[in-house]
């Protein structure tokens, strides 16, 4: 018969020689373990032997230590993590619920009684965006929010859409307007996708379950961040009959695990149609937001994170140094693509590309690689690098054929349906959005990302309308000017002669 064990008593088992925690679950020895007060019987779960083994750091579940964990170890953890990697006798026994405190803070209560505003009441992402930081936690929000070093390049990465102007067209018949596209050989419903983000269930027990619920509603392709809350097949579980997914690939030094996780993704190919090979983050960039609030990405075993040491003290940006897993920082053309062609026959996507160069290196890779995605990592990398639609002009100025040979994607920035038309007429297939999707599931679950999703959906028809499209194929660079733009595109000697000479060496 289990032990029914007192809070007062857990509480005393809070150093490395005894660490108890409290989960909603089983006792596991994992170093990363987060928590939720449920309603159901908590059990308590004796992780000391898991201690060293912790992908978060010991640091991280000693702060736990002696505590009901449960709270900020749910939204980050797929279900089935605790039965995976704790023994069974790790569990202690029951905490008594007569011991429990049973006191709301007065902001929690605030919450509860105001809930979120009516989704019919928010007219942009913006207001959706406000309404999510009203719902969701701090940390929360300062992950979601958080860029690299000033946000420079966060910030420019939509101002640089508001520069660009629409060049309307009149005496069109406009009263049907067609959205449909396809994406790297999926037919779409609309020219926007939903970005690999993480975490997702930190805005909302949906989590990215939730983000594919509402995409099947549009028929938008979602690509399923490598470091989601939820496992790719409980993601893809309740997809509806052609609805599409990508999954996002950070290589790991330990590429056995990246081999493991391949296989998976095969196994699940009618529905994940392809690999997203993410490289515009091979380093965690400096996230003071994330910093300064101790947020989520400094004590998770996230797998883009770079393992760069075995010290417990967390390094810049708030990330953790001793990470279980770590993004490898060797990726190279030579060695890479080969090495992920041995284990998918899954088409690649390259994520991350930031200057014509790598573009049309990229273009000597195909058919391996079927398209690229512009990124900066939303400004969480490198800040002061270029906007996305600064790399998609400089593709039209240097080296256009990119555009016969890939299907350019662009990611970042995008807030209104003129900046998805504005995209798409410079020469981009769709556009990608990460925080956009978050802040509507933060905001309203499910309804609040279709509500996303419609807002975007109805402010593109209105532009194409406008501009005389009648589908998205018929947009192009007439229908905009970009000349105030022009002056702040890369402007030197164009880099692709010497670099179709390195690459073909290697091919």
């Amino acid at each position: 018969m289990a032990r029914s064990l007192d809070v007062a008593e857990v509480a005393k088992h809070n150093s490395s020689d005894s660490c108890w925690v409290i989960l909603y679950g089983s006792v596991y020895d994992v170093r990363n373990i987060f928590f939720k007060l449920s309603s159901l019987r908590v059990k308590v779960m004796q992780v000391t032997d898991f201690l060293p083994n912790h992908p978060g750091g010991s640091k991280m579940i000693l702060r736990l230590a002696g505590k009901d964990a449960t709270e900020e170890y749910d939204p980050i953890h797929p279900s089935g993590t605790l039965e995976s990697h704790l023994p069974q006798d790790a569990k202690l026994g029951s905490i008594d619920p007569e011991s429990l405190p049973k006191d709301v803070s007065p902001k929690e209560e605030q919450l509860i009684k105001s809930g979120p505003p009516p989704l019919e009441s928010l007219l942009n992402l913006d207001e959706i965006e406000i309404a999510a930081t009203a719902q969701i936690s701090r940390k929360a929000w300062a992950y979601y929010f958080s860029a690299g070093n000033d946000l420079i390049t966060k910030r420019l990465n939509n101002e640089a859409y508001r520069s660009i102007l629409l060049r309307p067209r009149i005496f069109i018949d406009c009263e049907k307007c067609d959205l449909s596209t396809s994406i790297v050989g999926c037919e779409v419903g609309l020219p926007v996708f939903v970005s690999p983000a993480a975490m997702a269930r930190l805005a909302h027990p949906t989590g990215e379950a939730g983000i594919a619920t509402a995409c099947s509603r549009f028929k938008a392709l979602q690509i399923i961040s490598n470091n989601s809350s939820m496992t790719p097949e409980q993601i893809v579980a309740d997809a509806i009959p052609g609805q599409a997914f990508g999954w996002q690939l950070y290589v790991q030094i330990d590429r056995k695990k990246s081999e493991d996780m391949i296989a998976r993704i095969n196994k699940l190919s009618d529905k994940i149609r392809f690999v997203c090979l993410t490289l515009d983050s091979p380093v965690p960039g400096k996230r003071e937001d994330d910093e300064r609030s101790k947020n989520v990405s400094s004590d998770l075993p996230i797998v883009s994170m770079l393992k760069t040491s075995t010290s417990n003290t967390p390094g810049p940006g708030g990330i953790g140094a001793q990470l279980f897993m770590g993004t490898s920082p060797s990726l190279t053309w030579k060695e890479t693509l080969p090495w992920l062609a041995k284990h998918t026959p899954l088409p690649v996507v390259l994520k991350g590309i930031q200057t014509h160069e790598d573009a049309y290196i990229a273009s000597l890779y195909a058919p391996q690689i079927k398209g690229i995605i512009l990124s900066n990592h939303g400004g969480r990398a490198a800040d002061t690098a270029p906007p996305a639609v600064h790399t998609l002009m400089e593709i039209r100025k240097f080296c256009p054929e990119v555009f016969q040979k890939l299907e350019v994607l662009v990611d970042g920035g995008i807030k209104r349906g003129t900046d998805v038309a504005k995209a798409l007429c410079l020469g981009a297939r769709a556009v990608g959005i990460g925080r956009a999707a978050l802040w509507g599931l933060g905001a309203g679950g499910i309804a609040g990302v279709e509500r996303t999703l419609e807002i975007l959906q109805d402010e593109l028809k209105t532009s194409m309308r406008l501009l005389g499209a009648h589908n998205v194929d018929e947009l192009g660079i007439k229908h905009i000017n970009a000349r105030a733009l022009e002056h702040l595109i890369y402007n030197e000697p164009a880099g692709v002669e010497e670099h179709s000479m390195w690459a073909s060496s290697k091919l």
